[in-house]
Protein backbone atom coordinates (compact mmCIF):
# COMPACT_ATOMS: atom_id res chain seq x y z
CA UNK A 1 0.00 0.00 0.00
CA UNK A 2 1.14 3.44 -0.93
CA UNK A 3 2.45 6.09 1.99
CA UNK A 4 -0.48 8.35 0.41
CA UNK A 5 -3.13 5.62 1.33
CA UNK A 6 -1.64 4.42 4.71
CA UNK A 7 -1.41 8.13 6.03
CA UNK A 8 -4.81 7.68 5.27
CA UNK A 9 -5.96 4.80 6.44
CA UNK A 10 -3.83 5.49 9.77
CA UNK A 11 -4.51 7.29 12.81
CA UNK A 12 -3.61 10.83 11.00
CA UNK A 13 -6.36 9.93 7.99
CA UNK A 14 -8.95 12.59 8.73
CA UNK A 15 -6.20 15.57 9.36
CA UNK A 16 -4.69 13.95 5.76
CA UNK A 17 -8.38 13.96 4.63
CA UNK A 18 -8.98 17.59 5.44
CA UNK A 19 -6.03 18.74 4.18
CA UNK A 20 -7.00 17.23 0.79
CA UNK A 21 -10.41 18.75 0.94
CA UNK A 22 -8.78 21.79 1.43
CA UNK A 23 -6.39 21.44 -1.23
CA UNK A 24 -9.43 20.60 -3.35
CA UNK A 25 -11.73 23.74 -2.22
CA UNK A 26 -8.41 26.16 -2.77
CA UNK A 27 -7.73 24.57 -6.25
CA UNK A 28 -11.67 24.92 -7.20
CA UNK A 29 -11.54 28.71 -5.17
CA UNK A 30 -8.52 29.40 -7.64
CA UNK A 31 -10.30 28.06 -10.73
CA UNK A 32 -13.21 29.94 -9.61
CA UNK A 33 -10.77 33.12 -9.51
CA UNK A 34 -9.16 32.93 -13.10
CA UNK A 35 -12.57 32.55 -14.35
CA UNK A 36 -13.69 35.98 -12.71
CA UNK A 37 -10.59 37.29 -13.96
CA UNK A 38 -11.18 36.33 -17.68
CA UNK A 39 -14.91 37.58 -17.26
CA UNK A 40 -13.83 40.53 -16.23
CA UNK A 41 -10.62 41.26 -18.94
CA UNK A 42 -13.57 40.34 -21.41
CA UNK A 43 -15.79 43.22 -20.14
CA UNK A 44 -13.16 45.69 -20.18
CA UNK A 45 -12.13 44.60 -23.78
CA UNK A 46 -15.94 44.42 -24.47
CA UNK A 47 -16.30 47.96 -22.85
CA UNK A 48 -13.56 49.05 -24.57
CA UNK A 49 -14.72 47.97 -27.66
CA UNK A 50 -18.01 49.58 -26.91
CA UNK A 51 -16.52 52.91 -25.75
CA UNK A 52 -14.46 53.23 -29.39
CA UNK A 53 -17.81 52.25 -31.44
CA UNK A 54 -19.41 55.17 -29.37
CA UNK A 55 -16.41 57.04 -29.75
CA UNK A 56 -16.45 56.18 -33.84
CA UNK A 57 -20.56 56.51 -33.92
CA UNK A 58 -20.05 60.33 -32.01
CA UNK A 59 -17.38 61.62 -34.77
CA UNK A 60 -19.43 59.86 -37.08
CA UNK A 61 -22.75 62.40 -36.11
CA UNK A 62 -20.28 65.17 -35.64
CA UNK A 63 -19.28 64.14 -39.52
CA UNK A 64 -22.87 63.84 -40.37
CA UNK A 65 -23.42 67.35 -38.39
CA UNK A 66 -20.61 68.71 -40.07
CA UNK A 67 -22.23 67.52 -43.48
CA UNK A 68 -25.47 68.87 -42.84
CA UNK A 69 -24.09 72.28 -41.59
CA UNK A 70 -21.84 72.63 -45.19
CA UNK A 71 -25.24 71.02 -46.79
CA UNK A 72 -27.48 73.60 -45.60
CA UNK A 73 -24.66 76.45 -46.68
CA UNK A 74 -24.45 75.48 -49.96
CA UNK A 75 -28.25 75.18 -49.80
CA UNK A 76 -28.28 78.79 -48.46
CA UNK A 77 -25.83 79.88 -51.24
CA UNK A 78 -27.05 77.89 -54.23
CA UNK A 79 -30.81 79.59 -52.72
CA UNK A 80 -29.34 83.38 -52.54
CA UNK A 81 -27.00 82.77 -56.26
CA UNK A 82 -30.93 81.46 -57.65
CA UNK A 83 -32.37 84.41 -56.12
CA UNK A 84 -29.94 86.56 -57.74
CA UNK A 85 -30.06 85.17 -60.84
CA UNK A 86 -33.61 85.12 -60.98
CA UNK A 87 -33.37 88.89 -60.30
CA UNK A 88 -30.98 89.18 -63.02
CA UNK A 89 -32.72 87.02 -65.28
CA UNK A 90 -36.07 89.43 -64.35
CA UNK A 91 -34.21 92.79 -65.23
CA UNK A 92 -32.90 91.08 -68.43
CA UNK A 93 -36.07 90.22 -69.63
CA UNK A 94 -37.55 93.21 -68.34
CA UNK A 95 -34.88 95.59 -70.01
CA UNK A 96 -35.35 93.48 -73.39
CA UNK A 97 -38.85 93.56 -72.97
CA UNK A 98 -38.48 97.72 -72.98
CA UNK A 99 -35.44 96.97 -75.76
CA UNK A 100 -38.20 95.14 -78.14
CA UNK A 101 -40.64 97.35 -76.86
CA UNK A 102 -38.99 100.35 -78.21
CA UNK A 103 -38.13 98.85 -81.09
CA UNK A 104 -41.53 97.82 -82.05
CA UNK A 105 -42.37 101.62 -81.17
CA UNK A 106 -39.60 103.10 -83.93
CA UNK A 107 -40.63 100.75 -86.06
CA UNK A 108 -44.22 101.28 -86.43
CA UNK A 109 -43.18 104.84 -85.80
CA UNK A 110 -40.74 104.57 -88.60
CA UNK A 111 -43.62 102.50 -91.02
CA UNK A 112 -45.97 105.25 -90.72
CA UNK A 113 -43.51 107.59 -91.55
CA UNK A 114 -42.94 105.61 -94.79
CA UNK A 115 -46.41 105.58 -95.64
CA UNK A 116 -47.13 108.54 -95.47
CA UNK A 117 -44.00 109.56 -96.74
CA UNK A 118 -44.72 106.82 -99.94
CA UNK A 119 -48.67 108.22 -99.74
CA UNK A 120 -46.92 111.82 -100.53
CA UNK A 121 -44.17 110.59 -103.19
CA UNK A 122 -47.52 108.82 -104.96
CA UNK A 123 -49.10 112.08 -104.81
CA UNK A 124 -46.65 113.67 -106.36
CA UNK A 125 -46.13 110.88 -108.77
CA UNK A 126 -49.85 111.38 -109.71
CA UNK A 127 -49.52 115.12 -110.33
CA UNK A 128 -46.09 113.88 -112.06
CA UNK A 129 -48.17 112.04 -114.26
CA UNK A 130 -51.08 114.26 -115.14
CA UNK A 131 -48.03 116.80 -115.91
CA UNK A 132 -46.65 114.37 -117.94
CA UNK A 133 -50.25 113.19 -119.59
CA UNK A 134 -50.38 117.33 -120.18
CA UNK A 135 -46.88 117.37 -121.70
CA UNK A 136 -47.87 114.28 -124.12
CA UNK A 137 -50.50 116.42 -125.45
CA UNK A 138 -48.47 118.83 -125.81
CA UNK A 139 -45.79 116.98 -127.66
CA UNK A 140 -48.22 115.22 -129.66
CA UNK A 141 -48.94 118.74 -130.92
CA UNK A 142 -44.98 119.69 -131.23
CA UNK A 143 -44.46 116.52 -133.39
CA UNK A 144 -47.06 117.61 -135.82
CA UNK A 145 -45.57 121.47 -135.47
CA UNK A 146 -42.20 119.16 -136.11
CA UNK A 147 -43.41 117.24 -139.28
CA UNK A 148 -44.95 121.11 -140.34
CA UNK A 149 -41.16 121.98 -139.94
CA UNK A 150 -39.63 118.84 -141.43
CA UNK A 151 -41.68 118.98 -144.26
CA UNK A 152 -40.23 122.35 -145.42
CA UNK A 153 -36.75 121.92 -146.56
CA UNK A 154 -35.28 125.17 -145.58
CA UNK A 155 -36.78 124.55 -142.07
CA UNK A 156 -35.39 120.56 -142.42
CA UNK A 157 -32.12 122.05 -143.33
CA UNK A 158 -31.68 124.53 -139.99
CA UNK A 159 -32.94 121.39 -137.93
CA UNK A 160 -29.78 119.13 -139.06
CA UNK A 161 -27.23 122.19 -138.97
CA UNK A 162 -28.85 123.00 -135.37
CA UNK A 163 -27.74 119.14 -134.46
CA UNK A 164 -24.89 119.51 -135.96
CA UNK A 165 -23.77 122.32 -134.54
CA UNK A 166 -24.79 120.87 -130.76
CA UNK A 167 -22.89 118.24 -130.99
CA UNK A 168 -19.69 119.69 -132.64
CA UNK A 169 -19.42 122.44 -129.60
CA UNK A 170 -20.60 119.86 -127.08
CA UNK A 171 -16.64 118.33 -128.27
CA UNK A 172 -14.53 120.92 -129.36
CA UNK A 173 -12.90 123.57 -127.31
CA UNK A 174 -13.40 127.38 -128.98
CA UNK A 175 -11.45 127.94 -131.71
CA UNK A 176 -10.78 124.43 -133.35
CA UNK A 177 -14.02 125.24 -135.22
CA UNK A 178 -16.53 127.81 -136.92
CA UNK A 179 -19.81 127.52 -138.63
CA UNK A 180 -20.42 129.15 -142.46
CA UNK A 181 -16.73 128.93 -142.83
CA UNK A 182 -15.67 131.21 -145.98
CA UNK A 183 -13.31 128.68 -148.43
CA UNK A 184 -11.54 130.26 -151.29
CA UNK A 185 -14.20 129.64 -154.18
CA UNK A 186 -16.53 131.85 -151.87
CA UNK A 187 -18.92 128.37 -150.53
CA UNK A 188 -19.61 128.32 -147.00
CA UNK A 189 -19.86 125.01 -145.32
CA UNK A 190 -22.04 124.10 -142.35
CA UNK A 191 -18.93 123.75 -140.13
CA UNK A 192 -15.33 123.69 -140.30
CA UNK A 193 -13.07 122.00 -137.60
CA UNK A 194 -9.20 122.76 -137.81
CA UNK A 195 -6.53 120.26 -136.53
CA UNK A 196 -3.68 121.35 -134.73
CA UNK A 197 -0.97 121.58 -136.97
CA UNK A 198 -2.61 121.67 -139.90
CA UNK A 199 -4.09 125.02 -141.30
CA UNK A 200 -6.53 122.46 -143.77
CA UNK A 201 -10.14 122.28 -142.08
CA UNK A 202 -12.08 119.34 -142.33
CA UNK A 203 -15.44 120.32 -143.49
CA UNK A 204 -18.74 119.02 -142.31
CA UNK A 205 -22.18 119.48 -144.21
CA UNK A 206 -25.74 118.95 -142.63
CA UNK A 207 -28.15 116.97 -145.53
CA UNK A 208 -31.31 115.82 -144.62
CA UNK A 209 -32.85 113.55 -147.18
CA UNK A 210 -36.47 113.00 -145.66
CA UNK A 211 -38.94 113.30 -148.45
CA UNK A 212 -36.72 110.70 -150.40
CA UNK A 213 -36.17 108.04 -147.78
CA UNK A 214 -40.47 109.04 -146.37
CA UNK A 215 -41.31 107.82 -149.90
CA UNK A 216 -39.13 104.96 -149.98
CA UNK A 217 -40.59 103.59 -146.31
CA UNK A 218 -44.15 104.81 -147.41
CA UNK A 219 -44.17 102.48 -151.28
CA UNK A 220 -47.09 100.19 -151.35
CA UNK A 221 -45.70 97.97 -154.23
CA UNK A 222 -42.66 96.79 -155.93
CA UNK A 223 -42.49 99.47 -158.14
CA UNK A 224 -43.32 102.40 -156.02
CA UNK A 225 -40.28 100.85 -153.77
CA UNK A 226 -38.14 100.65 -156.21
CA UNK A 227 -38.90 104.61 -157.51
CA UNK A 228 -38.43 105.59 -154.58
CA UNK A 229 -35.14 103.71 -153.62
CA UNK A 230 -33.83 105.33 -157.29
CA UNK A 231 -34.69 108.97 -156.23
CA UNK A 232 -33.41 108.20 -152.67
CA UNK A 233 -29.92 107.02 -154.64
CA UNK A 234 -29.91 110.31 -156.77
CA UNK A 235 -30.65 112.55 -153.80
CA UNK A 236 -27.93 111.48 -151.76
CA UNK A 237 -25.48 110.82 -154.51
CA UNK A 238 -26.32 114.83 -155.66
CA UNK A 239 -25.27 116.04 -152.45
CA UNK A 240 -22.56 113.83 -152.08
CA UNK A 241 -21.21 115.68 -155.53
CA UNK A 242 -21.98 118.86 -154.20
CA UNK A 243 -19.85 118.49 -150.88
CA UNK A 244 -16.90 117.05 -152.91
CA UNK A 245 -17.34 119.44 -155.94
CA UNK A 246 -17.84 122.66 -153.46
CA UNK A 247 -16.18 121.83 -150.20
CA UNK A 248 -12.91 119.76 -151.55
CA UNK A 249 -10.62 122.12 -151.97
CA UNK A 250 -7.09 120.41 -152.62
CA UNK A 251 -4.33 122.15 -150.69
CA UNK A 252 -6.67 124.03 -148.56
CA UNK A 253 -9.19 120.96 -146.78
CA UNK A 254 -8.85 118.10 -146.07
CA UNK A 255 -8.83 115.04 -148.21
CA UNK A 256 -12.02 113.76 -146.89
CA UNK A 257 -15.29 115.58 -145.96
CA UNK A 258 -18.30 114.78 -143.71
CA UNK A 259 -21.84 114.49 -144.76
CA UNK A 260 -24.07 114.79 -141.59
CA UNK A 261 -27.24 112.72 -141.45
CA UNK A 262 -29.22 113.95 -138.54
CA UNK A 263 -31.42 110.94 -137.96
CA UNK A 264 -30.16 107.31 -136.70
CA UNK A 265 -32.93 105.87 -138.33
CA UNK A 266 -32.23 107.54 -141.61
CA UNK A 267 -28.36 106.78 -141.82
CA UNK A 268 -29.25 102.91 -140.68
CA UNK A 269 -31.72 102.50 -143.87
CA UNK A 270 -28.55 104.03 -145.98
CA UNK A 271 -26.31 102.16 -144.46
CA UNK A 272 -28.15 98.55 -144.78
CA UNK A 273 -29.87 99.05 -148.15
CA UNK A 274 -28.19 101.12 -149.89
CA UNK A 275 -24.20 100.32 -150.03
CA UNK A 276 -23.59 101.08 -153.43
CA UNK A 277 -24.33 104.64 -152.34
CA UNK A 278 -21.81 104.18 -149.41
CA UNK A 279 -19.21 102.93 -151.05
CA UNK A 280 -19.37 105.99 -154.37
CA UNK A 281 -19.79 108.55 -151.42
CA UNK A 282 -16.56 106.96 -150.10
CA UNK A 283 -14.92 106.88 -153.32
CA UNK A 284 -15.96 110.60 -154.23
CA UNK A 285 -13.98 111.37 -150.61
CA UNK A 286 -16.98 111.85 -148.67
CA UNK A 287 -18.23 110.05 -145.38
CA UNK A 288 -21.28 109.60 -144.17
CA UNK A 289 -22.11 110.16 -140.66
CA UNK A 290 -24.82 109.61 -138.00
CA UNK A 291 -25.14 111.63 -134.89
CA UNK A 292 -23.51 108.69 -133.01
CA UNK A 293 -20.87 108.70 -135.29
CA UNK A 294 -20.37 112.20 -135.77
CA UNK A 295 -19.43 112.60 -131.95
CA UNK A 296 -17.21 109.59 -131.98
CA UNK A 297 -15.37 111.82 -134.79
CA UNK A 298 -15.53 114.63 -132.59
CA UNK A 299 -13.96 112.54 -129.96
CA UNK A 300 -10.68 111.58 -132.12
CA UNK A 301 -10.42 115.12 -133.12
CA UNK A 302 -10.65 116.66 -129.26
CA UNK A 303 -8.29 113.40 -128.66
CA UNK A 304 -5.77 114.89 -131.12
CA UNK A 305 -6.14 118.00 -130.44
CA UNK A 306 -5.06 117.24 -126.55
CA UNK A 307 -2.19 114.72 -128.00
CA UNK A 308 -0.96 118.07 -130.22
CA UNK A 309 -1.12 120.16 -127.06
CA UNK A 310 1.06 117.47 -125.24
CA UNK A 311 3.50 117.54 -127.95
CA UNK A 312 3.60 121.28 -127.67
CA UNK A 313 4.10 121.43 -123.89
CA UNK A 314 7.13 118.16 -124.16
CA UNK A 315 9.76 120.31 -123.55
CA UNK A 316 7.92 121.89 -120.23
CA UNK A 317 7.35 118.22 -118.96
CA UNK A 318 10.99 116.90 -119.58
CA UNK A 319 11.98 120.75 -117.98
CA UNK A 320 9.40 119.50 -115.17
CA UNK A 321 10.33 116.28 -114.81
CA UNK A 322 13.97 117.20 -114.53
CA UNK A 323 13.04 119.66 -111.52
CA UNK A 324 10.47 116.45 -109.99
CA UNK A 325 14.07 114.07 -110.39
CA UNK A 326 16.13 116.95 -108.82
CA UNK A 327 13.64 116.78 -105.95
CA UNK A 328 13.14 112.92 -105.78
CA UNK A 329 16.69 112.64 -105.41
CA UNK A 330 17.44 115.56 -102.62
CA UNK A 331 14.51 113.59 -101.07
CA UNK A 332 16.37 110.42 -101.22
CA UNK A 333 19.62 111.92 -99.42
CA UNK A 334 17.43 113.59 -97.00
CA UNK A 335 15.53 109.90 -96.16
CA UNK A 336 18.93 108.48 -95.91
CA UNK A 337 20.25 111.30 -93.39
CA UNK A 338 16.99 110.54 -91.56
CA UNK A 339 17.99 106.65 -91.46
CA UNK A 340 21.19 107.28 -90.30
CA UNK A 341 19.70 109.45 -87.49
CA UNK A 342 17.37 106.88 -86.47
CA UNK A 343 20.19 104.15 -86.82
CA UNK A 344 22.06 106.19 -84.14
CA UNK A 345 19.42 107.14 -82.03
CA UNK A 346 18.66 103.10 -82.13
CA UNK A 347 22.14 102.49 -80.79
CA UNK A 348 22.13 104.89 -78.39
CA UNK A 349 18.67 103.54 -77.08
CA UNK A 350 20.41 99.92 -77.17
CA UNK A 351 23.12 101.43 -74.76
CA UNK A 352 20.75 103.02 -72.43
CA UNK A 353 19.21 99.68 -71.69
CA UNK A 354 22.51 98.11 -71.20
CA UNK A 355 22.93 100.77 -68.58
CA UNK A 356 19.63 100.54 -67.18
CA UNK A 357 19.83 96.30 -66.93
CA UNK A 358 23.28 97.08 -65.09
CA UNK A 359 21.60 99.64 -62.79
CA UNK A 360 18.56 97.22 -62.17
CA UNK A 361 21.06 94.25 -61.63
CA UNK A 362 23.37 96.08 -59.10
CA UNK A 363 20.19 97.43 -57.08
CA UNK A 364 19.19 93.58 -57.08
CA UNK A 365 22.85 92.74 -55.57
CA UNK A 366 22.46 95.83 -53.04
CA UNK A 367 19.07 94.71 -52.26
CA UNK A 368 20.58 91.32 -51.45
CA UNK A 369 23.86 92.38 -49.51
CA UNK A 370 25.71 91.31 -52.36
CA UNK A 371 28.59 93.51 -52.13
CA UNK A 372 31.04 91.35 -54.44
CA UNK A 373 31.65 92.62 -57.85
CA UNK A 374 30.80 89.45 -59.92
CA UNK A 375 30.34 91.38 -63.47
CA UNK A 376 32.38 94.34 -63.93
CA UNK A 377 32.19 96.25 -66.95
CA UNK A 378 33.77 96.21 -69.48
CA UNK A 379 35.75 99.59 -70.47
CA UNK A 380 34.84 100.88 -66.31
CA UNK A 381 38.06 102.90 -64.49
CA UNK A 382 39.17 101.84 -61.54
CA UNK A 383 38.26 104.21 -58.54
CA UNK A 384 39.40 103.35 -55.00
CA UNK A 385 37.25 103.53 -52.54
CA UNK A 386 37.98 104.66 -48.65
CA UNK A 387 36.62 101.42 -47.43
CA UNK A 388 39.49 99.71 -49.69
CA UNK A 389 37.09 97.93 -52.02
CA UNK A 390 37.45 98.72 -55.67
CA UNK A 391 34.52 100.71 -57.22
CA UNK A 392 33.94 101.13 -60.99
CA UNK A 393 33.37 103.98 -62.76
CA UNK A 394 29.80 102.22 -63.94
CA UNK A 395 28.63 102.66 -60.05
Amino acid sequence: MSPFLSAIGGPNGVFAAALVAAAFVLIGLIGTALLIARASRARSVEAARQAARGQEIEARMVELARIQADTAGRIHMLGEALGGRQAELSRMLAERLDAVTHRVGQSMEATTRHTVESLRNLYERLAVIDNAQKNLTDLSSQVTSLREVLANKQARGAFGQGRMEAIVRDGLPKGAFEFQFTLSNRTRPDCAVFLPGDPRPIVIDAKFPLEAITAFRGAATEEDRKQAAHRLRQDVLRHVGDIAERYLIPGETQEIALMFVPSESVYAELHDGFDDVIQKAYRSQVVLVSPSLLMLAIQVMQQISKDARMREAAQEIRTEVGHLMGDVDRLRERVLKLQQHFGQATEDVAQVLISADKITKRGGRIEALEFEDTEPLRDARVIPAPNGRKLEAGE
